[in-house]
């Protein structure tokens, strides 16, 4: 395949990927409206730093790892399964804890290092995104990939991840999404940790071999 062809491709796919709801969807969301749109852009950022991690690990050959390594994959979606139900468990443990409002209806400010964290063990936490990076990547990259490919990529990636996140941080991280989070906190939180904890629990059973 022709290396520009291949480039373009890449970064196609991977911007669907991006863009298709998942649990680094409801974290960047509920961030933006709950903490703040500045948190919710500092999640995006995690974002496109796993983005990276990712893209590079699939241009070391992360797929064929992978693919040899049954028990390797396995583990990861414990690991990863399970940080999701530590998420899913904060998120229901805080759903009752009214927000400490700062001035024109602002929630207070928060460092922006733990949504940062957060968003980025969001992103590493699911091995299907590693194994759809490696497949990607496999499927599309050139026998002979040339160098500025290599140079070019994790940055491209890291735009696309990152960038898409910051659109959902400032879409929701608007007066009216953040008004209508005050009126029905409670109920949002929950269905956000309900939908993160059973992503949780099927990476955790699909790790499990069948009976």
């Amino acid at each position: 395949m022709d290396p520009v062809l291949a480039f373009a491709s890449i970064v196609g796919a991977i911007a669907v990927g991006a863009a298709s709801p998942g649990p680094s969807f409801v974290l960047v969301a509920r961030t933006s409206i709950a903490v703040s749109r500045r948190a919710g852009l500092a999640t995006a950022l995690g974002m496109g730093i796993g983005g990276v991690f990712f893209a590079s690990l699939a241009l070391l050959g992360l797929h064929a790892l992978l693919s040899q390594v049954g028990w390797l994959y396995a583990v990861l979606k414990l690991v990863g399964g399970a940080y999701l139900l530590y998420l899913a468990i904060r998120i229901w443990r805080g759903a009752a804890e009214p927000l400490v409002m700062a001035e024109e209806g602002q929630t207070a400010p928060a460092g922006l290092m733990r949504p940062l964290l957060f968003g980025l063990l969001t992103q590493l936490s699911n091995p299907k995104t590693a194994l759809v990076y490696g497949s990607i990547f496999a499927a599309l990259m050139p026998a002979e990939p040339p160098l500025w490919l290599f140079v070019f990529l994790p940055p491209a990636i890291f735009l696309i991840e990152a960038g898409w996140y910051a659109i959902v941080a400032a879409a929701f991280s608007a007066g009216r999404p953040r008004a209508a989070y005050l009126r029905s906190k409670r109920w949002v939180d929950r269905v956000a940790a309900a939908a993160i904890g059973g992503l949780g629990v099927r990476l955790m059973s699909d790790a499990l071999p069948p009976p």
